[in-house]
């Protein structure tokens, strides 16, 4: 069994790993109602622009690249949306295992993926390993603003508009977790361009969906509308995309260090009992030699 001096040694530590998890945890319950308010914020305006496109697509014949890409590009973009900081248990290794998931399928189906990345953790994940990475982003990954989705989604448009000679690309992919409530968060893979049509899945749909199409005039033209609508659309998306990434990385953060408090509590009260244990058996081996040796001078005067 093991000193006292290192049980003690070992609970003075743990305590004070118990006290940073602690702290971490009430941190991150003070954020999670502003990051998931302000992720709830952002999702009617771009569900509403969404719809506004895939509307445009199921009920206009206009070939433009948001709705169709280049014939004959096979490389596409994924974007991995990651962390910035650590002690937020599984959060950036589910995006990296899915993100990996999607580059072998897409590599499967004989394309040739570009990865851009999100958050110093994964950044410093795929350098480790040597990976290209077409561009990063790092910093404040738990409270995104205007500024790095609008940076991070010119790179991505800008790709999208290349020509294929010149490195363009013909899809865009993001990777990131949806925030569904405190408990739950979901790793999604989004194709954001083209922008596919979901198709009625009964006839009654499609007949009520026909019904109320809408009708478009495109003015000036259907073109220069869409040009402006294009960049929109992309850092919306992505802009809620960050959203509820950041909203799901407090959430991971608060229950791993809520779990890693426990954990702590339950080592500390594991590692007490064993101090116990072995400070009675040191009280028991002291008298088992005081009355060994009392025992010895009595029979020595007899």
């Amino acid at each position: 069994m093991a000193s006292q001096l290192a049980f003690k040694s070992r609970i003075a530590s743990t305590e004070s790993l118990a006290k940073i998890f602690n702290a971490q945890e009430m941190i991150a319950s003070s954020h999670i109602a502003k990051a998931r308010k302000v992720a709830m914020d952002a999702k009617p305006y771009s569900d509403a622009i969404f719809d506004a496109v895939q509307a445009l697509v199921a009920h206009t014949h206009i070939t433009h690249p948001i709705f169709k890409s280049e014939e004959g590009n096979n490389h596409v973009a994924v974007l991995a949306l990651t962390s910035d900081r650590g002690m937020a248990g599984a959060f950036t290794s589910s995006i990296i295992r899915e993100t990996e998931g999607l580059l072998s399928r897409l590599d499967a189906e004989g394309k040739r993926p570009s990865l851009y990345v999100y958050g110093r953790r994964g950044v410093t994940y795929y350098k480790y390993r040597s990976r290209d990475i077409a561009d990063t982003w790092e910093g404040d990954t738990d409270k995104p603003g205007v500024e790095i989705a609008e940076e991070i989604s010119k790179a991505l448009l800008d790709a999208y508009m290349k020509p294929a000679d010149q490195g363009g690309v013909s899809e865009l992919y993001i990777v990131f977790t949806e925030f569904v409530n405190m408990v739950v968060q979901k790793v999604r893979v989004l194709r954001m361009l083209p922008v596919e049509l979901v198709q009625a899945e009964t006839e009654a749909e499609e007949i009520e969906a026909n019904k109320t199409a809408p009708l478009y005039r495109f003015e000036p033209s259907a073109d220069e509308v869409l040009d402006m609508v294009l960049p929109k659309y992309i850092q919306s998306r992505i802009h809620e995309c960050l959203l509820t990434s950041a909203a799901s990385e407090t959430a991971c953060r608060q229950n791993a260090m809520h779990t890693a408090t426990d954990n702590a509590r339950n080592l500390i009260g594991d590692l007490t009992r064993k101090l116990n244990a072995s400070r009675q058996a040191a009280i028991t081996q002291e008298l088992t030699e005081i009355i060994g040796s009392a025992d010895a001078l009595n029979k020595k005067e007899e």
